[in-house]
């Protein structure tokens, strides 16, 4: 198996060169191994002096391939090429753990509230004295963490990371939930699922499962070996009563914190202890973030909700609502609202695919076809006027991906900041 000190007899090829690819070259230019080529389908200019000039014959001859996660076999132009050497792909995960430079890890996966979840831990244990490093999905690639052995590694990883992950083992294995999503990505939604299985796949007696309740039983068929824990959630919002953090008393974040609230007590994290980390959480941006209360409306930033499972935990937390919502929708979506219709007053569409929105949602609310987030919130505030509603909420969940119309979810959210803050002045 590969290791720190074996690394230079073998070889690699680095295909991808986004984010991920440029951390395994840096970590391999500085770890002195020498025996590896790159590729990226777009980048013909990056490392020019590694790139390889036989891709075909570089596939055949390495040792391993590092795929980037952005890559998917699926839709790559080499597609052909990838699947017949599959079984040498690993990720920059696998190298992390192989190489092994922290004291425990924990690796959370799951559709929704990665991020948010993760970002907890990192923040209480760090309250509670833990030395911990925090990346993957969210923030820096693994391989640029600054680490030691006497560190916490805590890591986000998704499907398309774990995927083809062949090494990874983390003490401490959390997986949320699943919800359709990133079937464009993936084959199906068992392709979907076993992806994320892999956080489990190598793991000992030793090490701990955290799992959804709706998963438990896959997870005993598949006989994997880790510890299973199913959460309690009934306990968890029994403990809830006595927080003072507004942010995390919501209902929405409940699922997700009861893992945290399991993960603590195997750290032996006493409750008073969990409990004083956890009012001094500051919640992400992004992702239900209330940041502009006036007269009678609060402002909700739900730009990272790029499905309508996402969607659901606002329309659920809310009332009186303005939806903001349209871009680029994942592949299979739908938008049911049943009892979410007695929460949204009116939508308001946006991007490219607005037709798509129109006819999932034409026979459960009413709509305007706004096209830009500017047009949305002009016509929201002359909606606002019109009505004799209070405690209005004027909420951006788009329920797609933001590509069409933005760089990414963090430019959309912080236009609908912007734009929010400019025409409260004007309106309200």
């Amino acid at each position: 198996m590969i290791s720190k000190k074996n690394f230079r007899f073998y070889s690699f090829l680095v295909y991808g060169l986004g984010l991920t690819g440029k951390s395994v070259v840096n970590f391999f230019n500085k770890n002195e191994v020498k025996n590896f080529q790159v590729w990226d389908d777009q980048n013909k200019d990056l490392y020019r002096d590694k790139r390889t000039v036989n891709l075909t014959k570089t596939l055949k001859d390495v040792d391993y391939i590092i795929l980037s996660p952005g890559v998917s076999l699926r839709k790559s132009k080499n597609k052909k090429s990838l699947i017949k050497y599959k079984n040498k792909i690993i990720t920059d995960l696998d190298l992390f753990f192989l190489i092994k430079k922290f004291s425990k890890s924990i690796v959370v996966t799951g559709t929704n509230g990665k991020s948010t979840t993760c970002k907890i831990l990192a923040h209480v244990l760090k309250k509670n004295n833990y030395r911990t490093v925090l990346g993957g999905n969210i923030g820096a690639p693994v391989l640029n963490l600054k680490i030691n052995k006497k560190d916490i590694a805590i890591i986000e990883a998704s499907s398309f990371q774990l995927s083809h992950s062949k090494f990874i083992n983390p003490n401490y294995a959390i997986l949320i939930n699943i919800t359709n999503d990133h079937l464009d990505w993936h084959e199906n939604m068992n392709d979907y699922i076993n992806s994320k299985f892999k956080v489990f796949a190598n793991q000992n007696k030793y090490q701990f499962a955290l799992i959804n309740r709706n998963f438990k039983n896959l997870f005993r068929k598949k006989k994997l070996l880790g510890k299973l824990i199913v959460p309690n959630l009934k306990k968890y919002i029994k403990f809830k009563l006595k927080m003072k953090n507004s942010y995390l008393k919501l209902n929405v974040n409940d699922e997700n914190m009861s893992f945290v609230y399991e993960l603590t007590k195997l750290l032996k994290i006493s409750q008073k202890n969990f409990l004083n980390s956890l009012n001094t959480f500051i919640g992400l941006p992004h992702r239900y973030e209330i940041f502009m209360k006036k007269k009678n409306c609060i402002f909700i930033n739900d730009s990272k909700a790029t499905s309508f499972q996402s969607t659901k935990f606002a329309l659920k937390n809310s009332k009186n609502i303005y939806w903001i919502l349209g871009g680029i929708p994942k592949k299979k979506d739908k938008i049911i609202l049943k009892n979410l219709k007695k929460n949204i007053l009116k939508s308001y569409l946006i991007g490219k695919n607005i037709n798509f929105f129109k006819k999932q949602i034409k026979h459960q609310i009413k709509f305007y076809e706004a096209g830009t987030i500017k047009k949305s919130i002009i016509r929201i505030f002359q909606d606002i006027q019109n009505s004799k509603k209070q405690n209005n909420t004027i909420l951006l969940s788009p329920s797609s991906a933001s590509f069409d119309q933005y760089l990414n979810f963090e430019k959309r959210g912080e236009e609908f900041k912007k734009l929010s803050k400019i025409y409260a002045r004007k309106y309200i």
